[in-house]
């Protein structure tokens, strides 16, 4: 799991998290955490642009009003025309 710092202690609860590191006015970050960050930041990157462009077809941004059994398909089916439309480009 790959979260920012708005969820520190996520890394109790779940063994495999990844969280930046936070700099406090003690503790600066070190060169080493700073470039781990990156990391992090980047592969978060990725999915939150992925999220917001599904949102685009309106199945994660408003009430889902149909059939609950039929959900997974047609999110499998926006998630295809998404990974089509990456491919594309």
């Amino acid at each position: 799991m790959i979260s920012d710092t708005g969820y520190l202690g996520v890394d109790k609860i779940h063994i495999n998290s990844l969280l930046p590191k936070k700099k406090s006015k003690k503790n600066p970050l070190t060169p080493e955490d700073k470039k781990r960050n990156k990391e992090i930041s980047s592969q978060r990157m990725l999915a939150e642009n992925t999220i917001g462009k599904m949102k685009r077809y309106k199945i994660l941004a408003e009430k889902y009003r149909n059939h609950r059994k039929r959900f997974s398909l047609r999110f499998n089916l926006l998630a295809g025309i998404h990974n089509f439309e990456i491919d594309i480009n």
